[in-house]
């Protein structure tokens, strides 16, 4: 009907306009020319963390086999101490628990850890003008990333039955003097674990 080629026309003419740019009266844009994009000009952001997390956003990577390990060989290489009646070295690492992790969060990164140790110690102390054997445990409770200064050592003894409450008091007294080499055997792990 009438009303059916009315709207053909319409339809018509608006395709016109179309190819030729004059709808609105206004000419048709040109197409953007292509440019080459210097990739010098315009270097690529740089991210932290994976690939696939080029925004940078939330990212948590697990450190805990190099932590464990690095930790270890640290503790392993302090050195024997002299006291005045007695010597003692940490011949093993018994205990080496925890986490620790690297997180990316808005394109920075940050570190962290939480562990418990267990160190063996040997030794040898003059009680009652006599050279006596001791060997025992120095542990760690729980430290976290930061706290190296509240650092704690618990001593405790393998075989004391031939100690004195006395004997064992100047013993773990002289076995506190652990603590300052494993602080900073510690505080050095921390400077590397900042630089993963």
């Amino acid at each position: 009907g009438e009303g059916g080629r009315r709207w053909r026309r319409r339809q018509r003419r608006w395709r016109r306009r179309r190819r030729t740019g004059t709808g609105c009266g206004r000419p048709r844009a040109p197409p953007p020319a292509p440019r080459k994009i210097d990739a010098a000009a315009n270097p690529a952001p740089s991210t932290l963390g994976s690939v696939w997390n080029q925004a940078g956003t939330w990212e948590e990577k697990n450190l805990n086999s190099w932590a464990n390990s690095r930790i270890k060989d640290l503790l392993r290489s302090l050195d024997p101490l002299e006291f005045s009646t007695g010597k003692a070295l940490v011949y093993e690492v018994s205990k080496c628990s925890g986490d620790a992790f690297l997180v990316t969060v808005r394109n920075k990164k940050r570190v962290g850890y939480t562990y418990e140790l267990g160190l063996k110690f040997k030794g040898e102390w003059l009680i009652k003008e006599e050279s006596k054997k001791v060997k025992g445990y120095l542990d760690i409770p729980e430290f976290s990333f930061g706290e190296l200064e509240d650092l704690e050592l618990q001593i405790s003894f393998t075989d004391d039955k031939d100690l004195s409450s006395d004997n064992k008091a100047q013993i773990s007294k002289d076995l506190k003097s652990f603590l300052a080499p494993i602080r900073e055997k510690l505080r050095k792990f921390e400077e590397e674990l900042k630089d993963r």
